[in-house]
């Protein structure tokens, strides 16, 4: 399996970051985090939950990492995520010595990593003993992905967008890498958030902007491309005033490393 990569910033905070606030912001007051503490949010991307910590949780550092260097660039640029230090890095082989942070992070991210348990297994060591280590993945096995109502119709006509590692985002997946790992007082929690678009028109500029989708819609005939909107159209009614809204779910971990 080819595995996808976010490389452009700026779409992906117009498709994925309003998403990834919403359930953000639930994360962030369901942690209920001191002030002070030095985090690393891995797989940061564009930035956006970056900034969700800097503006809510007050923290002392905050690192980002990332592998995608068009992703980070664009989070330099967010005024809300000044003060966080934004690097290339791999999930799995963090650039940080062991107990070098308070907490630890990944946001949307565990599934886009080809070793989810080594990732987990990371996120442990660089934190210090009674840190924090937390995730919040969208539910793609079931049916929480925001993409659903095009990939599912993809899927419906024959298609096949890429997939990632979607086996990971399941609570019990997820208990599974937590307590491999050795973390303790482990606790979860799904988390429903709510997106309105303005018209149909919004929503397929906007959503369709994921690699995921975008090789295999531009490889598509004119007369394929026209039935899948009619049938993502159907899948999401509109309201008197052509707005768009549906759900998606994420699940949620955290757990403590032995002190």
């Amino acid at each position: 399996m080819a595995e996808l990569r976010f490389d452009d910033g700026a779409a992906y905070e117009q498709m994925m970051g309003v998403w990834s606030r919403s359930v953000g912001e639930v994360f962030l007051d369901w942690l209920r985090p001191a002030q002070g503490l030095r985090w690393i949010d891995v797989g940061c991307g564009s930035g956006a939950f970056t900034e969700l910590i800097l503006e809510r949780c007050a923290p002392g550092d905050v690192q980002g990492i990332d592998p995608s260097e068009g992703q980070l660039a664009f989070a330099r640029t967010r005024p809300g995520a000044r003060g966080a230090v934004f690097q290339t890095g791999d999930a799995m082989a963090l650039p940080f010595p062991a107990a070098s942070f308070d907490v630890a992070v990944m946001a949307l991210v565990l599934v886009f990593v080809p070793d989810a348990s080594k990732a987990v297994a990371e996120l442990a060591r660089v934190v210090r003993p009674g840190g924090l280590v937390a995730t919040y993945m969208w539910d793609m096995l079931g049916g929480g992905f925001p993409l659903d109502p095009i990939l599912g119709e993809m899927r419906a006509m024959g298609l096949s967008p890429t997939r990632p590692h979607v086996e990971a985002s399941s609570l019990a997946a997820l208990q599974g890498f937590w307590s491999a790992a050795g973390l303790e007082q482990i606790a979860t929690r799904e988390i429903t958030v709510q997106r309105t678009f303005a018209d149909f028109d919004e929503f397929w500029k906007l959503e369709t902007k994921a690699p995921s989708t975008t090789a295999v819609i531009a490889a598509m005939p004119a007369a394929d491309v026209t039935e899948l909107m009619q049938r993502v159209r159907a899948r999401l009614p509109a309201d008197t005033d052509g707005r768009i809204t549906y759900s998606a779910r994420a699940h949620a971990i955290n757990g403590r490393k032995p002190g």
